[in-house]
């Protein structure tokens, strides 16, 4: 006896989640994804986990290279959010034509007006149906001020700061 994939997707679409772009290198090309599943693991060592495609070249580019980091959009970032999650047909490269990009000291992409940028290197991969679940130990975190972007059934939401 098992839950439909409807029912499961309806489940899932009132489940609110922080919007974020999941960004590594491929190479000389940047890679990335617009992804809610991002969640903390442990505090010792400071590490979180993000689910991704595995038919992604984000995830192709995690796996190869066991490094990633995790953007944390703020509002009103859903344009970039659209962008990321394919929206407009753009891949690879071409999506970070839009938004203020710079690199953290291993070279890898961060979002400029990202509330939190979190620096990872894999620990652990694991193969959970259609996605590659990775654990990433954070090596450095940027924080800033300013309300995150959140996404919950099918539309984007702000959450008003403290």
């Amino acid at each position: 006896m098992g839950v439909d994939h409807a029912s499961f997707r309806a489940a899932m679409a009132r489940f609110p989640g922080a919007v974020t772009i999941i960004t590594a290198c491929q190479g000389e090309e940047r890679r990335g994804i617009t992804a809610t599943a991002v969640c903390s693991v442990s505090a010792d060592p400071p590490s979180l986990l993000v689910c991704v495609n595995r038919k992604t070249g984000t995830c192709a580019a995690i796996r190869e290279t066991r490094a990633f980091n995790v953007n944390l959009l703020p509002d009103p970032a859903s344009p970039l959010a659209m962008r990321f999650a394919g929206a407009d047909g753009v891949t690879g490269e071409d999506k970070f034509a839009k938004g203020s990009w710079t690199e953290d000291s291993r070279g890898l992409p961060l979002l400029g007006e990202a509330l939190i940028g979190f620096s990872c290197e894999v620990s652990e991969m694991i193969e959970a149906g259609s996605h590659t679940v990775f654990i990433g130990e954070i090596v450095d975190i940027r924080l800033s001020d300013g309300a995150p972007l959140v996404y919950e059934q099918s539309r984007f939401h702000r959450l008003a700061p403290l």
